[in-house]
Parts: C-alpha cells; sequence; structure tokens
C-alpha cells in the first residue's frame, strides 16, 4: 500500500455519477482540492451500505472542513445513480470495475467469500491532493462509523 507523501498515477479514465447526472472523467480531474476517497465493495450490501450512509451523514461538515468527498466501488454509473438516490447521497460516486485506484494505491489485497478466492481493492479511505499526493490513509474502515470516523482523521490533518 502506498505512503503518506506518495505521487499517485491517476490518469485513469472512469464513470461517475454526481448530483443525478453521469459522466466520463480522468480520475485526477475529479481531485479539485483534498479529498477523501472512501473505497467500498459493493453497492446494496450491509457494510458497505453502512459504510457511505454513515460518510454522507458527516458530509457538509467535511466539506466545512474544506475537503472533498469521493466514494468509489466496481459498480456500473446506472447503479451508483440509484444507489445515491436511494440513500441520498450527495458526493460523486466513482464507477472503477477495473480496480485502478486500487492499482495506483497498491491496495489489490486477496479475498475469499463463499469458497471463492479473487482479488479486490480493501475497504479503506485515501486523502488525495490536487497535485495527485498521498496526504493520509485510512487502511481500517469501520463501516458503521466511517463518517465520524473520517471527521477525526481529517480534523487531525
Amino acid at each position: 500500500m502506498k505512503r503518506k507523501g506518495d505521487r499517485l498515477r491517476l490518469d485513469f479514465e472512469v464513470n461517475v455519477a454526481d448530483a443525478g447526472t453521469k459522466r466520463s472523467a480522468v480520475f485526477s480531474e475529479l481531485i479539485v482540492r483534498p479529498t477523501w476517497v472512501s473505497v467500498y465493495m459493493r453497492n446494496n450490501t450491509g457494510s458497505c451500505d453502512k459504510q457511505m450512509i454513515s460518510l454522507a451523514r458527516e458530509w457538509d461538515a467535511i466539506r466545512a472542513l474544506g475537503f472533498d468527498v469521493l466514494g468509489l466501488s466496481k459498480d456500473t454509473v446506472g447503479s451508483h445513480l440509484k444507489y445515491a438516490e436511494k440513500h441520498s447521497i450527495g458526493f460523486p460516486l466513482v464507477s472503477d470495475p477495473d480496480h485502478q485506484f486500487a492499482k495506483a494505491t497498491d491496495s489489490l489485497v486477496e479475498k475469499k467469500m463463499y469458497g471463492r478466492v479473487f482479488w479486490g481493492p480493501s475497504r479503506s479511505a485515501y486523502l488525495v491532493d490536487e497535485n495527485a499526493i498521498l496526504l493520509g490513509v485510512c487502511e481500517k474502515v469501520a463501516p458503521g462509523e466511517h463518517g465520524t470516523q473520517a471527521l477525526a482523521f481529517l480534523e487531525g490533518v
């Protein structure tokens, strides 16, 4: 996993669900000020829902501190649009089906589910600035408390 101070390679294309619309963008263009990138596995799953809903509750307070927020999973942008509406998530949700962000942060990990072994992103969050410098990493996201966890982390920056 990349560490604080490392420059990330974020020049890959993604699709984004933002304010009820979808668009394509180069990931680095989404970061115009320090941004909390919260990685989760999938929409409409227990722990992932807790993670995103908790973060959405604290979104205004996070923005008041001067930070943006992005949620990122492998779900399609269409799924993200429905998910954001269902859970009143106001920050952009990024579709990254090829785990390009996890590759950029060296955070692909081996996972096991129902006897199947596969590689996927770790449930982590990253603070990245507009120059693609990693300002901090939260390696262990607490799904139900992720919003307050993010606030505490960001207040300490």
